[in-house]
């Protein structure tokens, strides 16, 4: 394992062990749902035949 795969590594279990992750996922998810990416998506998908 190289050494940036390491800190990632690393940095992902303190996050997971402080909780920090579930918190920061459900932060972008809330800004994301905010300015409409969802449904920005969701209609790039139907307009482009994705299922």
């Amino acid at each position: 394992m190289n050494k940036d795969a390491q800190m990632r590594a690393a940095i992902n279990q303190k996050l997971i062990e402080t909780g920090e992750r579930e918190r920061l996922k459900e932060l972008l998810r809330a800004k994301l749902i905010e300015c409409g990416w969802k449904d920005q998506l969701k209609a790039h998908c139907k307009d482009n035949d994705f299922k």
